[in-house]
């Protein structure tokens, strides 16, 4: 028998409902970075230094790719989410259809793009002459396999608006096993090289996919009838108009990511391989920021749906402690043990490449509750509907990362790279707090009947 994992966060103790949705949804968040983590350490470990760089060497520009395709699904989520805290079930399900077909369009428009646009990307970051071949073998089969990253991030997304963060997170598991032993068979006995570790990513991906599509068959409320998969102008346009947003933000951010990576290949491939390395441990520390931030979305959609902004203003209270205490846990970890964690990735031998990556770690840690703010009322706001507004966060930090690119890093070098990110949080949230006082009076007056 299959228990169903639905859960209504419109009702009990927000800190509770937060913490039990948050929790595995981290386990997601730490397998999905799992594959890339598997990745760099076999890739830095058994192909050496030039290679990590040359994965590491795409890194913003799969950010800025992928986190749309992210985005975008989850955004198409929020409507769901939205419609299941009112309990309009035959919404939901239209929601549901028009978010599937809208889905594949854009999955295949941006499989054709990117994968065209791809090596002149790389040229324009001035991606270092001994490494763009393998950056480009690397990056374009994971953009040759967006429409997996869809598949996968539309089913969960969706899965995950119903207030279930579980299953997403089992099948995430099974598929991150399978990725250690394609990448261990594709760069070890098949001798494919970076190549290997890109396969290894989509078709691992494509496993967790699938299984979240068939799961889905099993809820009741998601049984699509065919007038349910009609399309609908309106339901689609409210798709759009919340996954777009989303897309654009995580794009736009990632703009200045690629400025800033432009700006550290320019460096040399020794600090491109410090900055991987150091990225990789940062992102997996931060994961349970994300997962507070995913969380937030999900639950602000449920109860913007039920109409009940008192506990929108305690859910993010709740949700900002935990950010707080996280980041204390975090510095402790990074400051007494992140050299060590930094050799996962590198050997030993590579002593300046380990001390640079443990100096730029450091740097970011100390900022982590900035990025909690970021994450969790960046993720609120968009789960209330607004979207669009969510948009101009990514902005500032595009505009934060592009001063660190273009001016800091040539002044100062590879200490400028180290406070980029720190600076790119802090100018989101001088955006987002403000936004978000903006926000709940609007979404006050929207409930009240009055109009916007």
């Amino acid at each position: 028998m299959v228990v169903l994992m639905e859960k209504d966060m419109t009702k009990g103790s927000p800190m509770r409902l937060i913490l039990g949705f948050a929790v595995p949804l981290l386990f997601g968040l730490l397998f999905q970075q799992f594959y890339s983590m598997v990745d760099t350490i076999i890739v830095g470990h058994y192909l050496g230094v030039d290679a990590l760089a040359a994965v590491g060497a795409t890194g913003s520009v799969n950010f800025m790719i992928i986190g749309f395709c992210m985005g975008v699904c989850n955004g198409f989520a929020i409507p769901i989410a939205q419609e299941f805290g009112a309990g309009h079930d035959d919404n939901l399900r239209r929601f549901v259809g028009n978010c599937v077909r809208l889905s594949v369009v854009f999955a295949v428009a941006m499989t054709v793009l990117v994968v065209l646009l791809c090596r002149p990307i790389l040229q324009l970051m001035r991606t270092p002459e001994n490494i763009i071949d393998a950056s480009y073998a690397y990056i374009v089969i994971i953009f040759i396999g967006i429409p997996v990253t869809f598949l996968y991030n539309m089913t969960a997304a969706i899965i995950r608006s119903l207030g279930d963060s579980r299953t997403p997170v089992i099948f995430l598991m099974v598929s991150a096993v399978m990725n250690i032993f394609l990448d261990l068979l594709c760069i070890i006995v098949l001798h494919m090289g970076v190549s290997g570790a890109a396969v290894a990513t989509v078709v691992s991906q494509a496993v967790a996919g699938v299984s979240c599509l068939i799961y889905m068959k099993k809820y009741a409320i998601l049984k699509l009838e065919r007038d349910h998969w009609r399309w609908d102008r309106g339901y689609a346009l409210k798709l759009c108009n919340m996954g777009i947003p989303m897309g654009l933000q995580y794009s736009i951010t990632a703009i200045g990511s690629v400025v800033l990576q432009s700006a550290v290949n320019g460096i040399g491939s020794d600090a491109v391989a410090a900055v991987t390395a150091g990225s990789k441990l940062s992102m997996l520390m931060a994961c349970p920021i994300d997962a507070m931030g995913s969380t937030m979305a999900t639950y602000g959609g449920q109860n913007m749906g039920a109409g009940d902004l008192e506990r929108v203003g305690k859910g993010l209270k709740s949700c900002t402690i935990l950010g707080l205490l996280y980041s204390f846990f975090a510095m402790a970890v990074v400051f007494l043990a992140g050299r060590q964690l930094l050799m996962l990735f590198l050997d030993a031998g590579e002593g300046a490449v380990l001390e640079d990556a443990f100096f730029y770690i450091r740097r970011n840690v100390i900022f982590y509750f900035p990025l909690a703010m970021v994450n969790i009322v960046r993720f609120l706001i968009q789960g209330m509907g607004f979207s669009r507004l969510a948009v101009f966060a990514g902005a500032f930090e595009m505009l934060a990362r592009g001063l660190a690119g273009f001016v800091l890093v040539p002044l100062f070098g590879f200490t400028a790279v180290c406070f980029a990110n720190p600076l790119a949080w802090i100018f989101a949230d001088l955006f987002l707090i403000p936004a978000f006082f903006f926000v709940r009076k609007k979404a006050g007056s929207k409930l009240s009947g009055f109009a916007i």
